[in-house]
């Protein structure tokens, strides 16, 4: 681990660091300078030159790097990533509740719940650990970015594990809401039962025939809106796209979807078609006081497209 961080936070976020290799005593070193090692160790797309010139590089006593400095062995080096002009997602982030140990907002889609690739500083994470004044503040269980509704984070480091472990022993009563085509003939309700691969690299996750059952979820549906109906969906486990593959398993893909049943090229900052999959209600023991607490969010469906 490296030592305490020379540079502040910025948007909520901790500073990036690298260290130069230990020195192999049997070798000369590979590089003549840190400008030098530090164009080879990151991306061709980060201008090494400019941020060296503008001393965005420091060391651990804040110094600034040069770009002619000599290279030395074991050296932490720290700086801020260059962000992207992010436009801002639509639809406000409510805070539904806050304590000492959590806080659970009801977030827009198309929100990342953490800093992630092409979307930092929209992100819940990165917008309220400045509003809240909470830099520490973590969600306990995932949101898809396109998935609006529910999600709680923990407001220090302390109380992370006893709130994730309640997801991971799926201790956590949830509800979910999506938009669908109706499909009248379908008996419900029904519980999807089906085993779900998710594999690195590629967008959709998909069910394997005959192999053990590692995802289930029970549908049913609640309301009509017109050709659509609105339907409650209580997931059982956790798997990555489960409830849009089930649902498009059942032939009812969820309106806005842009990977079910098809991939669909969407831009990056295209708000204007959300996925109508609400994370409607959250319920569970407290770990800490053994209170029961449940929580409801304040959309419904169907969730309105960017104006």
């Amino acid at each position: 681990m490296p030592p305490r961080s020379p540079l502040p936070t910025r948007h909520g976020l901790a500073a990036a660091w690298l260290r130069t290799p230990d020195r192999d005593p049997a070798a000369a070193p590979r590089w003549r300078t840190f400008g030098g090692w530090l164009v080879e160790r990151l991306p061709a797309e980060v201008d090494v030159a400019a941020m060296l010139a503008e001393g965005r590089f420091v060391h651990a006593d804040g110094s600034a790097v040069l770009a002619e400095e000599p290279y030395r062995p074991h050296t932490f080096v720290w700086f801020h990533r260059e962000l992207r002009a992010e436009p801002e997602v639509p639809g406000g982030l409510t805070v539904l509740h806050r304590d000492d140990r959590v806080v659970v907002v009801d977030k827009p889609p198309f929100l990342s719940s953490i800093p992630r690739g092409r979307h930092v500083t929209q992100s819940v994470v990165v917008r309220l650990r400045d509003q809240l004044g909470l830099p520490e503040l973590t969600p306990a269980h995932r949101l898809d970015r396109i998935t609006s509704g529910l999600l709680l984070l923990t407001t220090a480091r302390r109380w992370r594990g006893p709130y994730q472990s309640l997801f991971e022993q799926r201790a956590v009563g949830k509800v979910y809401r999506a938009l669908a085509p109706l499909r009248t003939d379908l008996a419900e309700p029904v519980l999807v039962r089906s085993h779900i691969r998710k594999q690195r690299g590629v967008l959709q996750a998909e069910e394997v025939p005959g192999a053990a059952v590692n995802a289930e979820t029970l549908v049913q549906l609640d309301r009509v809106h017109g050709a659509h109906g609105e339907y409650r969906l209580e997931p059982r486990t956790g798997r990555t796209h489960q409830l849009r593959l089930h649902l498009c398993s059942l032939g009812i893909p969820i309106v806005g979807d842009p990977l079910y049943p098809t991939v669909r090229d969407v831009e990056v900052d295209d708000f204007s078609d959300p996925l109508q999959l609400l994370a409607a209600e959250l319920s569970f023991r407290d770990p800490v006081d053994g209170r029961p607490r449940s929580f409801r969010s304040e959309r419904t469906l169907p969730l309105p497209a960017a104006g």
